[in-house]
């Protein structure tokens, strides 16, 4: 039998023809269909490899069902994308684990609620598997935009209290790093510690304001500042917070954005950290803390690990169609100690 070829790229034939196959069987073989015994699929993976065939993607989107591609959708607009390392970190985890899973990454971002209707318009018209989205406001609109597409869908972070949509999430355990890390602050005997928070309609940040309160219960009001996760306005929080109570001398700082922020309008000011005011962020974001004076001290969650604990849930969800909803996963938190506190 001769090998076909279409130019200098091996047809689905040629595979067979090389493997001893029929066209249907190599066809299942290369498309992940089913019902072919181990021997034969080792000698069409042999052919595959031996001629460099490429399957067809329309071919392998028939046998399958599938489109081997999923949506990765971050409810921020596009200015904090690229200007935030904890999105690089989690869409780097989620690109990785999907080439495992040899899927593609559709990104989308949401500039504001305009773009729901778009976003879910292409969700519904069957261009990808399933869907990532992470990020996402108390108040957005966009999780039940998600879930009447029926699509498949994992969120990166825990819904809003009194969410009733069924949907895995993996989160890191906020709340609990935040407690570790105010209870450092209050190991180094600070008396006035400061929270600089992040929005208020992100449970993340919420989750991190209620770890604070949980060791500082009669906290101060004053000692409280609210940020939006960005370096400025930690830079900002704490210019009022100095104004404010000039006695602070602890800071647990929401994420390492602001924390940084702090560090330059504390250096600013003429305050000596950690002689005078010890800081504590939350992150671990190696871009971040790498290059702060002194080397912050902070809260680590494996953001990487996260993006990719989040495509191992959407895979099961595909996977196990019809079965039940793998369980969320809540990630542990490490305080690293450096210069700051």
């Amino acid at each position: 039998m001769t090998e076909q070829t279409t130019g200098s790229r091996p047809t689905l034939e040629a595979v067979a023809a090389r493997a001893g196959v029929s066209r249907a069987t190599a066809s299942r073989v290369v498309n992940g269909g089913a019902g072919v015994r181990a021997p034969l699929v080792d000698k069409v993976r042999k052919a595959v490899e031996e001629l460099g065939y490429v399957p067809n993607h329309a071919a392998r989107t028939l046998v399958t069902r599938r489109n081997g591609a999923v949506a990765v959708i971050i409810a921020e607009p596009e200015f904090r994308i690229f200007s935030d390392p904890f999105f690089e970190q989690q869409v780097r985890g989620i690109s990785r684990e999907l080439t495992a899973h040899d899927s593609q990454l559709v990104l989308l971002w949401v500039e504001g609620p305009g773009d729901h209707d778009r976003i879910a318009r292409y969700l519904g018209g069957g261009h990808v598997d399933g869907a990532l989205a992470f990020s996402l406001h108390n108040d957005d609109q966009l999780p039940a935009l998600i879930s009447r597409t029926k699509i498949p869908t994992v969120f990166g972070g825990r819904p809003a209290a009194g969410s009733d949509l069924a949907v895995p999430y993996v989160d890191a355990d906020n709340r609990g790093g935040a407690r570790e890390a105010v209870r450092h602050l209050v190991s180094l005997g600070r008396r006035n510690i400061a929270h600089i928070a992040g929005p208020r309609d992100q449970t993340s940040a919420l989750d991190r304001v209620d770890g604070y309160h949980d060791v500082l219960v009669d906290a101060d009001p004053g000692l409280f500042c609210q940020g939006d996760f960005t370096e400025e306005s930690g830079a900002r929080a704490m210019a009022e917070l100095l104004d404010r109570r000039p006695d602070v001398d602890g800071v647990f700082v929401s994420n390492d954005l602001m924390a940084s922020g702090a560090l330059r309008t504390l250096r600013e000011r003429g305050v000596r950290v950690p002689e005078d005011v010890a800081l504590v962020g939350f992150d671990d974001m190696a871009s971040v803390v790498g290059t702060t004076v002194p080397a912050m001290t902070t809260v680590r969650q494996d953001v990487e690990g996260m993006g990719r604990l989040m495509v191992r849930l959407l895979m099961r969800l595909l996977n196990e169609a019809g079965g039940d909803a793998p369980a969320s996963v809540i990630t542990p938190t490490t305080l690293v100690r450096r210069a700051s506190a």
